[in-house]
């Protein structure tokens, strides 16, 4: 496999006519070093140096295109251009004083999905919010398309497995640089020679210069970056144990650490829960541009560590003791180990439902994918993919995907998405000439020689099939509550949701008034987020259902609270 220190330098492409020697010199005095600027001149130009690109296997970061006054709008220009650059991020420059003029015709791109985003052209040296925006699309592209030359975590593989694809999830999503080299490499040599006989692949061998992994689970991942539950101290007591590390785990860890509560947050799983895996998050409030959910998750946890609130990833909690502890505190139980706190907080969140097919279920990690799987977009270039579900995670799924895989289509149940899916991915999607929905359809059955070639798809009406090509299938289907682990005395609706407030059962209210809002029916422990029966199920809400228990928390941990 290809080493870092040899892979080809991205590039920016430049179109236009009047200003485009002006946006040329604008990159160039920051991005030349790390970047190859080219400016082709014409239309013809522009095909036959990207056919070039295309062919050498040369990757375009970006490509920004003058707003012309008159003529082929920029918009539609790059979608000309877009066959042979998918996965660039796409810029429409913008003179100052056709600005004003043109935000009518960029925001109606940016919501149909045509456009990443529009700058004006910088007026003068060191424009930084200029320059703020470059460095952030360039860095979500690289993330996107794994591109990193950074020589950090190494991974030694022979070929897709199931384990390789939950290392490399777990480790894209915790921002942990990551290359798999093949084991007859000389790095796959040298490091399978560290991790001595009978070492099984894959192999991890972190940049910390601790012992290579053999197979390492989610735990022995998340002990590499954050430690064990032992390390915590056996006569330690938190103010807050927050179980689960989504944006409701996350809002709470920000706002509890930062107000001066002892804070420990768990997760079976990476940092940033189901959100994390969001290719672009564009509605969340302050992020014109959009963010990732692993970048929010990355942002937000380092936000929390710099209030001193900690973490253990990739812990499964088995179990909550309710009271078991000295003091009265509760007892998160995990597996063998466990932390105590005085008040919990279940931020779980949910888990994707099964599909339930066992010809497709015995291909996870082979083609087959729960969740939107970011790290396995690299493996779908020029294929056709299948995304099956109609929420929000499923439509940014799909608009991701698009940049790599040759055709993108998304299954649904219901008549089409209007119902389940925000509207501005809704809009994404129909302008996006790779992506297609097929309402009233079911996939029933799938194969292939080793890893995911064909499904067999239902139509839901007629009851007929039909046998596809698929190289990829990613499964978003709806929500399944994730807190098996609670107790009875932590009261839950007939699917498994925990209740709060004024939804508890009345028979747990005190004095005839309920508990406060996410309160639960044992004093102490409080939910937010998706697994909240009644929660509205999108990340915005969930942090703020997060922030809005500290509050609580406050109150109950007050001297003379009861």
């Amino acid at each position: 496999m290809t080493s870092p220190g040899t892979r080809p330098t991205p590039v920016i492409v430049v179109l236009g006519a009047e200003y485009r020697q002006a946006m040329v010199d604008v990159l160039t005095r920051r991005y030349a070093s790390e970047y190859e600027i080219l400016a082709p001149t014409s239309m013809e130009e522009a095909v036959e140096v990207l056919t070039d690109l295309k062919s050498g296997r040369r990757p375009v970061a970006l490509a920004a295109c003058e707003y012309f006054a008159g003529g082929e709008k920029a918009t539609h220009l790059l979608a000309k251009l877009q066959t042979f650059m998918p996965s660039a991020r796409r810029l429409v420059y913008i003179p100052a004083d056709r600005f004003r003029g043109s935000v009518a015709v960029m925001r109606e791109s940016l919501a149909e999905g045509r456009l990443d985003l529009y700058l004006m052209l910088p007026q003068g040296p060191r424009d930084e919010e200029f320059h703020t925006a470059i460095s952030e699309t360039l860095s979500d592209w690289a993330q996107s398309v794994n591109l990193s030359e950074i020589d950090g975590t190494r991974i030694i593989a022979d070929g897709p497995s199931p384990d390789l694809s939950r290392i490399r999830d777990f480790l894209d999503r915790m921002g942990m640089p990551n290359t798999v080299h093949a084991s007859d490499s000389a790095a796959g040599v040298e490091v399978l020679a560290a991790a001595g006989p009978g070492a099984e692949l894959p192999v991890l061998q972190a940049p910390t210069g601790e012992p290579p992994l053999s197979r390492p689970s989610n735990a022995d991942l998340g002990a590499a970056l954050y430690g064990r539950p032992t390390d915590i101290g056996e006569d330690a007591i938190c103010d807050l144990v927050v179980v689960g590390a989504g944006p409701a785990g996350l809002g709470a860890a920000v706002y509890a650490a930062s107000e001066g509560l002892d804070t420990l947050v768990i997760d079976q799983g990476p940092i940033g829960g189901q959100a994390g895996t969001s290719a672009m998050i564009r509605n969340y409030l302050g992020f014109p541009r959009g963010i990732s959910g692993m970048r929010l998750a990355q942002r937000a946890r380092s936000q929390a560590v710099r209030f001193g609130a900690r973490f253990l990833a990739g812990q499964e909690v088995t179990g909550l003791r309710i009271g078991g502890g000295p003091d009265g505190c509760h007892v998160v139980e995990l597996g063998a180990a466990s932390v105590r706190g005085r008040t919990v907080l279940i931020a779980t969140g949910v888990d994707y439902r099964r599909l339930g097919v066992d010809a497709l279920e015995g291909l996870v990690g082979r083609g087959v994918n729960y969740g939107a799987a970011a790290s396995t977009s690299r493996e779908v270039k020029h294929k056709d993919v299948y995304v099956v579900g109609g929420g929000n995670s499923a439509g940014q799924a799909a608009v991701h995907l698009s940049r790599f895989a040759r055709h993108v289509t998304i299954l649904v149940r219901r008549d089409g998405l209007a119902a389940t899916m925000s509207s501005y991915l809704v809009r994404e999607i129909e302008g996006n000439p790779r992506i297609t929905v097929r309402p009233r359809t079911e996939v029933t059955d799938g194969g292939g020689e080793g890893r995911l070639e064909w499904l067999t798809l239902r139509d839901v009406d007629a009851r007929t099939e039909e046998r596809v090509d698929a190289a990829g299938l990613y499964l978003l289907l709806g929500a399944e509550p994730t807190c098996h682990w609670l107790p009875r005395e932590v009261a839950r609706d007939d699917l498994g949701f925990v209740l709060s407030g004024a939804d508890t059962p009345w028979q747990s209210w005190q004095g005839g008034r309920p508990p406060q809002p996410y309160a639960t029916t044992v004093a102490g422990v409080f939910v937010a987020g998706d697994i909240r029966c009644g929660s509205m199920k999108r990340v915005a809400s969930a942090s703020g259902e997060g922030a809005g228990v500290v509050p609580l928390v406050h109150a109950f941990l007050a001297p003379d609270a009861g």
